[in-house]
């Protein structure tokens, strides 16, 4: 369930995800080694979802070597033809089929690097979402863009475009990751404050495009050098409901660290 009602007061609890982006690491036999390794490690964390992608090469066997634990498995892209003379492309039925359950949607990394546009994230989350993949869209802006006061103005354009056309029903199948990418891998993370501004402006543009209910019930999560020693702090502000952790998800017991987070 993505969510339920506070008890305490306060509207709509999220349930917290903590996503791994393992990127460009670990073969077959490294993926099998820390799966089995996380396994004992959050065997009885019933708190939040928690979802490791790794490289395509190794979805499979991650997925084999999840079984029966509560590690779920991404993949880190798709392409949105279902099939054809596509060469080098994995679609959203391969992924799914792989035993993925989540995919990662316009990382930053693909932006950049591959020159993605917000229009092909929008097909990539369509053609997920018909494959019952639960894609992970990721918004944020550069350091240049930062420094000039433009990120509600890039997270806006990002949002708009990566969900547009989408019913609210669809949204509601779906993660929000917030990445400023001056902070990805580079050591400098957004401050818990900082972050919590961005959340909270997506979830009014989610709300202004989807209506309040969606918005509410929408997870948005924060990447940028998220760490053990930082995610309490960032897990504390009202609108962040998870991470999504790059370097720190390569290590079984860094990663663990971060899934057992002090809850709010």
């Amino acid at each position: 369930m993505v969510g339920q009602f506070n008890p305490f007061g306060g509207g709509l609890m999220r349930r917290p995800v903590i996503a791994g982006n393992w990127k460009m690491y670990k073969g077959v036999r490294e993926t099998v080694e820390f799966v089995e390794e996380l396994k004992p490690l959050v065997k009885t964390c019933t708190h939040c979802d928690i979802i490791v992608t790794a490289p395509f090469t190794a979805l499979w066997v991650a997925a084999e070597a999840a079984r029966e634990s509560p590690i779920a498995i991404g993949a880190q892209d798709l392409y949105w033809e279902r099939e054809g003379a596509f060469t080098g492309e994995i679609s959203a039925p391969m992924v799914a089929d792989a035993g993925c359950r989540y995919s990662i949607l316009g990382h930053s990394e693909r932006r950049g690097y591959f020159g993605e546009t917000s229009l092909e994230v929008n097909k990539k989350v369509r053609s997920a979402l018909q494959s019952g993949l639960i894609p992970i869209i990721c918004l944020g802006e550069q350091l240049v863009e930062w420094e000039t006061n433009q990120t509600r103005k890039v997270v806006e354009a990002q949002f708009s475009q990566s969900l547009g056309g989408l019913t609210p029903k669809a949204v509601s199948r779906t993660i929000v990751a917030y990445e400023p990418v001056w902070a990805i891998g580079t050591g400098r993370t957004a401050t818990p404050e900082i972050a919590q501004d961005v959340h909270a402006y997506i979830r009014q543009l989610a709300s202004e495009a989807f209506g309040y209910q969606v918005a509410q019930s929408l997870r948005v999560l924060y990447g940028g050098s998220v760490k053990p020693v930082n995610i309490a702090g960032l897990m504390a502000q009202n609108d962040i409901d998870g991470a999504l952790v790059g370097g720190a998800s390569l290590k079984a017991e860094s990663f663990a660290s971060i899934i057992k987070f002090s809850a709010k």
